[in-house]
């Protein structure tokens, strides 16, 4: 397999700034840094993004998370290695990433969780998490990145 297109985020001037700049504006909140990764790597698995998916991991481990936590990741309802805060945010990464997956896009019960758990600001930085990896994983996904290119 190869690209079908250089990252289009290369070729359109400003495009990497910008999406770098909105994930960058959500550091201010209290979402803790692995929260975001593993948002990250759980969006990444479901859109079949294969560059964010090791990117995602890899960062996981290099942040000391362990094996366990990261090889489990896509069956993390049926694990105990997630706490009841890293739940809620996967499973609103999960909602918010499944859009036309159900007639709810965004479930109550499913927000009231993650509002539960974080803050109004943490909460706002979640979301714009969620939306900005399913961006990345459209541009990468769409044009066939590979896996290593992006470093």
């Amino acid at each position: 397999m190869q690209a079908r297109l250089k990252n289009p985020v290369m070729l359109i001037p400003g495009a990497l700034q910008a999406l770098l700049a909105l994930d960058k504006s959500t550091e201010a909140a209290d979402l803790p840094y692995v929260t975001r990764k593993l948002i990250h790597l759980r969006a990444s698995q479901i859109n079949a993004c294969s560059l964010c998916v090791d990117m995602h991991a890899r960062e996981l481990k290099k942040a000391g998370e362990k094996d366990e936590r990261i090889f489990s990741l896509a069956a993390w309802r049926e694990t105990p290695y997630f706490t009841d805060a890293e739940r809620a945010a996967l499973a609103l990464a999960e909602a918010g990433t499944r859009l036309a997956d159900r007639p709810d896009a965004v479930p109550d019960d499913v927000w009231d969780e993650a509002a539960r758990h974080y803050d109004e600001k943490a909460l706002a930085a979640l979301v714009v998490q969620i939306a900005l990896i399913n961006a990345f994983n459209r541009l990468n996904a769409t044009t066939r990145q590979m896996v290593g290119s992006w470093s």
